[in-house]
């Protein structure tokens, strides 16, 4: 029989399962290595691998849509429900998925010879970089990085390949051009998603963002959108022509799967403006979901397998699989290359559990999409046997494969008593493990019973999230002591991490331990020098204790490391009022507002602290002769004020305003602004500010020369409002004003006194 799929008229590039080798994985070589001639136990049409719905839910992905939206609706109200869920599913799912690609490598001392460049030197300097990451946490954004962007990549080579398989199996043989537009839009999806990541700041420690500006990311969303439509659009035609849409229900249907993952995702964060949380592709449904389909596929790549080994030994019995068998080995293989490090490092070297589970998670994540790629080359022989049913000649000779490890391992898997022991002692031991590892982190997000994190942290204390959360909810519960045991474990586990640390100061601070708090950040500041947000927490409690000259020189220092540090710049701001120094003071405050103007909405002050800043701004301009500049900033206050119906505040701004106004001579102006303030103070019912500024507009009324009877009648208000405050007590200044009218008054001040509302109508009345 001759195979169409090798004719050789030029080499052959290397296909892998994933999308970065460009070709199509299993699809493209079941068919082309079939070509006319298939196995007789396949000679059916259809081109299903177990059963239809197994392949279409489970495969093809049918399920993305009803448990997306089942996630997405009910994870932000039962947060830690779900990601319990996840953390027992990921035994049964995402860890024996890992191990299946581990089977697949090691398993044959031929295949490990073959692919010794990734299974012994990649996995060696994998193994390398985890150990070196334990000692230098800086490592570990990096890797995390890697491993959340380089996921929806693997995610979406290894539906193409699974599409075009379908494809293939189905009966079609798509021209050049039909498999480029295909692969395009598959590759179009992922870099969708890939500028979503990586739009603007990172809100994400553990993520680095490349902060492509907003604005450029969007259009070029949208341009590829427009090309996955035109891509999609031209190799689905084609292949609907080709066999009909009937036969490429599972193709289509692992289509509209990537469009799920992918594209919708995008087109919502577009419209809508919502953010991709990158780490949701990576440990969440979408996690599982692509858990499940490699675990399809690959065991039946390991069925194949067996009874193929079965055939090529000629044994005429059935078969050696033993799917029971199969999975077990997954799930235990998985619990070993998650589980025991993490603890271990723990444990053994006390080192930060929660940090040690990420670097494995990514590090195990990062050799599984590099050896992944590696061992699916679908142009090898045996995988074409096994997979695709075609009869290219197996060899099962080692060729040349062996050493110690390989003999350790042939012993390992042998049927000798004592290898037999070790092996289901290691397993039950395994699964011992990974029981106690649920069992903790169930115990450990239990945050509302104090118990339960006790109970978690007997297990380990090493692991400075449960211990913030051990200490939270110690704090809730009045038992301080416990509480402040917890932060100081946390800080002295990850003493890199700045959370644990924050949250010793916030407890240092509300106790008024200002110099042990202090005392914690000189300690910090050892190992991390250049710390902006320390180096501002510093200053703060050099300020409470009595320092201001460090405390200025820590806030300096914090901007020279980072000069986006606005609380730096207030800081300073508020200590140089403080001294004196209004030029200064101001400079700093309008530094502090042009930095938060930069800022999204969500991290900026509250309406009325940033209408108090400015109003301070405001004053120290005032006092060093830059009226100008005060009369904007007062100006500003007001217009935030009444922006976000701050009424009290924009009657200061007015009142404040009016005073620089009338001491520039711009009596018309002041006038307007004193009756406006005043009408303000009447709508809120604020006697204490009516008060004040019922005197200030009488003596402004007084100095430019208005009829004295209308500025007597406004200081009547004032201390007639003043008299019925809870605790009156009239200003000397507004007593001495008083007498002094009323000897100009004469007699005319008695009638006033009597009836002082004409008047003060007439003084609201005034317009010029």
């Amino acid at each position: 029989m001759k195979d169409r799929g090798f004719k050789p008229r030029r080499k052959p590039r290397r296909m892998t399962l994933g999308l970065a080798a460009r070709g199509a994985p299993i699809s493209q070589l079941k068919t082309k290595l079939m070509g006319k001639s298939r196995l007789k136990e396949n000679t059916q049409s259809a081109p299903w691998i177990y059963n239809p719905w197994l392949d279409l839910i489970v495969g093809c992905g049918a399920w993305s849509a009803p448990l997306l939206l089942l996630s997405y609706f009910s994870l932000a109200s039962n947060a830690r429900t779900w990601s319990i869920a996840f953390y027992v599913l990921a035994l049964f799912f995402n860890y024996p998925h890992y191990m299946a690609t581990i089977y697949r490598a090691y398993h044959r001392s031929e295949d490990f010879q073959k692919y010794r460049i990734f299974t012994l030197h990649t996995t060696a300097l994998i193994v390398l970089t985890l150990l070196l990451s334990h000692f230098w946490l800086k490592l570990l954004p990096w890797i995390f990085t890697i491993y959340l962007t380089w996921s929806p990549w693997h995610y979406s080579g290894q539906n193409y390949g699974l599409f075009m398989m379908f494809a293939r199996r189905a009966g079609a043989d798509p021209e050049k051009s039909t498999r480029r537009a295909l692969y395009g839009a598959f590759v179009v999806s992922y870099l969708i998603l890939f500028l979503g990541f990586h739009t603007g700041p990172s809100t994400d420690s553990l993520f680095l963002s490349l902060g492509i500006p907003p604005a450029v990311s969007r259009w070029e969303q949208i341009i590829l959108s427009l090309a996955f439509v035109g891509l999609s659009a031209y190799g689905l035609r084609n292949l609907v022509r080709a066999t009909g849409w009937r036969k490429l229900i599972p193709s289509l249907t692992l289509f509209s799967s990537q469009f799920l993952w992918f594209m919708l995702p995008a087109a919502i964060s577009l419209i809508r403006g919502l953010e991709i949380p990158q780490s949701r592709y990576s440990s969440g449904v979408l996690a599982v979901m692509h858990a499940a389909q490699y675990l399809w596929i690959t065991s039946y790549y390991a069925r194949r397998e067996a009874g193929e080994v079965t055939f090529t030994a000629k044994r005429r019995q059935s078969s050696t699989w033993r799917p029971l068998a199969y999975f077990g080995v997954l799930i235990i293989g998985g619990i070993a290359l998650f589980v025991p490090g993490p603890w271990l490092a723990s444990r053994v070297f006390h080192h930060d559990f929660t940090s040690s589970f990420l670097i494995f998670t990514a590090l195990v994540n990062i050799h599984h999409f590099i050896l992944d790629g590696a061992i699916w080359k679908l142009r090898d022989g045996r995988i074409a046997s096994l997979l695709l049913n075609s009869r290219e000649k197996i060899s099962d000779a080692a060729a040349g494969a062996g050493g110690r490890f390989v003999v350790a391992g042939r012993w390992l898997v042998g049927s000798a008593t004592s290898a037999r022991s070790l092996r289901v002692s290691a397993a039950l031991l395994l699964l011992v493990w990974g029981t106690v590892d649920q069992a903790r982190y169930y115990l450990a997000l239990h945050s509302d019973d104090l118990g339960d994190l006790q109970r978690a942290e007997a297990m380990d204390s090493y692991d400075s999230s449960l211990q913030m959360r051990l200490a939270q909810r110690a704090m809730q519960d009045g038992q301080t002591q416990q509480a402040e045991t917890a932060w100081r474990r946390a800080v002295q586990t990850n003493p890199a991490d700045p959370a644990p640390r924050q949250g010793l100061l916030r407890f240092l601070v509300d106790q008024n331990r200002f110099d042990e708090a202090l005392n914690l950040t000189e300690a910090s500041l050892q190992l991390t020098p250049h710390d902006a947000n320390l180096l501002v927490d510093r200053g703060f409690l050099a300020q409470k204790g009595g320092h201001p000259e460090l405390a200025l020189a820590s806030w300096n220092q914090a901007l020279a490391v980072d000069s986006g540090q606005s609380l730096a710049h207030l800081y300073i701001a508020d200590e140089l009022d403080r001294e004196g120094k209004a030029a200064q003071a101001a400079a700093h405050y309008n530094s502090f507002l042009e930095t938060i103007a930069r800022q999204r909405g969500q991290d900026r002050p509250s309406p009325e602290r940033l209408i108090a800043i400015v109003l301070r701004m405001a004053d120290c301009q005032a006092r060093s002769a830059q009226t100008d500049a005060a009369v904007h900033s007062y100006r500003l206050a007001e217009k935030i004020a009444a922006q976000t119906r701050q009424t009290k505040l924009e009657s200061v701004a007015d009142v404040n305003e009016a005073g620089l106004q009338s001491k520039a001579g711009k009596l018309i102006d002041a006038l307007q602004l004193y009756q406006h303030a005043l009408q303000l103070d009447r709508s809120t019912g604020d006697d204490n500010a009516a008060a004040e500024d019922w005197f200030a507009y009488g003596h402004f009324l007084d100095d430019a020369g208005f009829p004295p009877r209308l500025a007597y009648a406004c200081l009547l208000k004032s201390e007639i409002l003043t008299r019925a405050l809870a605790n009156p007590a009239v200003p000397e200044s507004l007593v001495a004003e008083q007498k002094e009218i009323e000897k100009r008054l004469g007699a005319q001040a008695t009638r006033v006194r009597n009836n002082p509302e004409p008047v003060l109508q007439q003084a609201l009345a005034l317009r010029r």
